[in-house]
């Protein structure tokens, strides 16, 4: 699905900047958990929407369910305008 920047809402967007900002870490799988400062994003549905709409990534591939960066997609800096 393709989103325009004003379609997200308030959460959604500070979760992309903290992406981009280096400070979010994900899970991997068809559901992934965020990670914001080493504390989990109780947001799932903002984690799971970013994800499901291709706007962030790992950063890498893990082991055995660890965490890895999570990146921007280059849908969801064309939306921070990066």
């Amino acid at each position: 699905m393709s989103r325009t920047s004003a379609e997200l809402n308030h959460r959604e967007h500070a979760t992309l900047r903290a992406v981009a900002e280096g400070r979010v870490e994900m899970s991997q799988g068809s559901e992934p958990d965020l990670f914001v400062d080493g504390a989990c994003c109780c947001d799932q549905v903002t984690a799971h929407h970013l994800a499901h709409d291709g706007l962030l990534e790992p950063g890498g591939s893990a082991i055995g369910g660890a965490r890895v960066r999570a990146v921007l997609t280059e849908s969801g800096k064309h939306l921070l305008g990066l």
